[in-house]
């Protein structure tokens, strides 16, 4: 955009979107400043939106740099093209250990193997089967403690870890691929393989493929964006 939009209109347009996330995005000098809203708010780090903008001004805006920072209010990302994929540099977040409850099993229908807590709940899940399998109750999730939910565990073969991410609190049943969700399980899971670079696998029923590696306290995550669809947003 050229300007910034009210609020409540980018608000309006998330809504009508229909989407977990609409991504906004301005030029300020030599970086751009970008926001997210789901249809129930704004939220302060979105990976897949991020993904898309950057996509979007390499094809279409500037097509002769290979990186853009965006200034958010989740910090300063930073997106590089890598050959086909778009690799994002994205902070880490610091997990704190907590009780495995009852409500978190009768809200996903399987018992966690173990629990944490930052911006989002991490539950650890025995299997992938159960990760890919369950069918977590909307109205029991808003009752846990965290933004989002994300269940999770270890992959197979050259996957090393599956996860499903839920954000029923911003009016958004299951994300399809959560960069922000990754910033939670990839600390967890590389201290738990053993493993800086790992390879993971978003269980939703879109799927997607997240080639991950830490990068001290941060992420950095690559993936594939492809173009769907050209739109005209008209303001009655």
């Amino acid at each position: 955009m050229d300007k910034w939009l009210d609020d409540q209109i980018m608000q309006s347009i998330a809504i009508e979107n229909n989407l977990s996330e609409t991504a906004f995005t301005v030029r300020e000098g030599d970086h751009y400043r970008l926001r997210w809203f789901t249809p129930g708010g704004e939220i302060d780090l979105c990976g897949h939106a991020t993904l898309a903008t950057s996509y979007v001004i390499f094809r279409f805006y500037e097509k002769t740099i290979s990186e853009v920072t965006f200034h958010t209010k989740g910090g300063i990302l930073t997106v590089k093209k890598q050959g086909n994929l778009l690799q994002m540099n994205f902070p880490a977040y610091k997990l704190q250990k907590v009780e495995v409850t009852k409500e978190m099993e009768d809200a996903i229908g399987h018992k966690p193997l173990e629990a944490y807590i930052s911006r989002d709940l991490v539950c650890v899940l025995e299997n992938e089967e159960q990760v890919k399998n369950s069918h977590p109750d909307s109205q029991k999730m808003m009752k846990l403690d965290g933004l989002l939910l994300h269940i999770t565990s270890k992959g197979h073969s050259d996957i090393d870890c599956v996860t499903r991410s839920f954000a029923p609190k911003l009016k958004v049943y299951e994300d399809p691929v959560c960069g922000s969700g990754h910033c939670h399980v990839i600390p967890y899971w590389s201290e738990k393989l053993g493993k800086n670079q790992l390879k993971a696998f978003q269980a939703s029923p879109r799927t997607g493929t997240l080639y991950c590696e830490i990068d001290g306290e941060r992420v950095n995550m690559s993936g594939e964006a492809v173009l769907y669809s050209i739109n005209v947003i008209n303001f009655a």
